[in-house]
């Protein structure tokens, strides 16, 4: 089969490095590769004709025109019309498949050409808007996998951008949707405003098809995402040696959206990783730090959830043994990443990109591309080994605990006879509390993602203790509420050594 050709629209400067991640993205994708190649100008090598001829010549050989549409209009020619509507124009009128895409929510502040062609381009086509290149890689993938389905050249598109065969729009949840529009405001700047009506955010995430939720929908915002994946659950054990061995001291099977079983298993392995507390020399709150830098744990299990292959049986498994940490995630590398390009700078290839895309946008993720070189880099920092990458029947990635440590479960037994016993949960909480708190403080303070996970295994354990006491007793459930201490949490809390393993 001949590949389709993409021409991208061509000359605007605020739009180089887009374009260069379009192609780049284009041809390392294994699906999209085999039916697309990209026309992009920087690639042009120097030649003795007009640049606008040549640019609307690569027009007419096209298949694919895909418009980029920013804040500027460009260079305009002695009729005022700047190369990017010629190529508009033309492949309008050789009706080509025109994709158009455009940066930001507001076009107030874009030049009043610009607004004029964004405005007649909508008039007969969905344009779509981005604000990040990997917002603009998400859209457009999706909308080539799209085309293809609609050409009949491929039955089913890949497994996050396929519709859902059971779910509705009414199996989603309204308010992890609201909360998750308004982190990615926060954290991205995400265009879309709250109170924005589901059915527009899914339509912009690319999660609908033609009413449909897709199967990345369903994993991020359903009410019960394991009632249609059961296999999307992550299982995490604690093992106190080497290798795996019954009894398991701490097994838990998690269950909830791609957002809830991250939270729930980066806090399931922070409670067992050991914590040093600082003093409170400079600040109110005392510094905490794990053993294995948080950001690296977090790194390995987003890497899982978002690059896994949600068609195998198998679940992601977190595994936390005497000497490190693995992660086991049901997938194989993309064809165009090995083991050691891992290790090197590489582009971003998600094996799931609809998926990807809401995680970085919520800031699970945090670079496109990144991710294994900052865990290198953050091991190191702390003095840990370098993480390792290895194949088998799954994607497994190694994490290191220091050396010479003295690692194990806390069994809370505190010598004294008004200490009594705690769990390791709660004697980490007693190490960080400073008074009075507010709940979410106490979770921050412990640098723990999940509330209800803080809550039921941190919190109400130290209030059935008598260890802390609400400052509000008779209305807990007030907004002012806060934590202290008891006479008897404060003793506990002066027994407890400021290292806990």
């Amino acid at each position: 089969m001949i590949p389709m050709r993409i021409f991208i629209s061509s000359v605007q400067k605020e739009f180089a490095s887009e374009r260069a991640a379009l192609r780049d993205y284009l041809a390392s994708d294994a699906l999209l590769r085999r039916f697309f190649e990209v026309f992009v100008f920087e690639d042009v090598p120097a030649a003795d004709q007009r640049a606008d001829a040549l640019y609307l010549a690569e027009v007419d050989k096209a298949d694919v025109y895909l418009g980029l549409f920013g804040e500027d209009y460009g260079f305009q020619d002695a009729e005022g019309v700047s190369p990017t509507e010629r190529e508009f124009d033309r492949a309008t009128e050789q009706n080509k498949t025109r994709l158009i895409y455009v940066k930001g929510a507001d076009d107030a502040t874009k030049h009043a050409k610009m607004q004029a062609l964004i405005r007649r381009a909508g008039a007969d086509l969905i344009r779509r808007r981005f604000g990040s290149t990997s917002e603009l890689i998400a859209s457009v993938y999706a909308s080539l996998v799209q085309l293809l389905v609609d050409r009949d050249l491929i039955r089913q598109g890949p497994f996050d951008a396929t519709p859902s065969l059971q779910a509705t729009v009414a199996d989603l949840d309204h308010e992890r949707i609201l909360r998750f529009v308004r982190t990615a405001r926060a954290a991205r700047s995400f265009p879309l405003p709250d109170g924005v009506p589901d059915l527009d955010l899914l339509a912009h995430l690319n999660l609908l098809d033609k009413g449909r939720p897709v199967n990345a929908a369903v994993l991020l915002f359903a009410h019960k995402p394991q009632r249609f994946f059961i296999t999307s659950q992550i299982k995490c054990a604690h093992f106190h040696g080497t290798e795996v061995a019954k009894p398991i001291p701490s097994y838990q099977v998690y269950k909830g959206t791609l957002f809830e079983l991250v939270d729930q298993a980066v806090d399931f392995v922070m409670s067992k990783l050991n914590l040093s507390v600082g003093t409170r020399a400079e600040s109110v709150q005392a510094p905490v730090q794990y053993e294995i830098p948080q950001e690296v744990v977090v790194e390995a299990i987003v890497n899982a959830v978002a690059h896994r292959d949600y068609t195998s049986n198998a679940s992601v498994q977190v595994m936390l043994f005497a000497d490190r940490l693995e992660v086991w995630n049901p997938g194989q590398l993309p064809p165009s990443l090995t083991l050691a390009k891992l290790r090197l700078p590489h582009a971003s290839v998600p094996a799931n990109p609809l998926i990807a895309e809401p995680l970085y946008l919520a800031r699970y993720i945090e670079r496109m591309g990144t991710g294994t070189g900052d865990m290198i880099r953050r091991c190191r920092e702390a003095g840990l080994r370098e993480p390792e990458f290895s194949l088998t029947d799954s994607f497994v990635t190694t994490l290191w605990r220091p050396a010479g440590r003295v690692t194990g479960q806390v069994t809370g037994q505190v010598t004294g006879q008004v200490t009594g016993q705690v769990t390791g949960e709660v004697a980490r909480l007693l190490l960080v509390a400073v008074e009075p708190m507010k709940s979410a403080e106490l979770q921050d303070a412990l640098r723990l993602r999940h509330r209800e996970n803080f809550r039921n295994l941190y919190l109400l354990p130290a209030l059935e203790a008598g260890l802390f006491e609400m400052t509000i007793p008779d209305k807990p459930q007030s907004s002012k509420q806060q934590y202290r201490l008891t006479t008897k949490g404060l003793a506990v809390r002066n027994a407890l050594p400021k290292e806990l393993p």
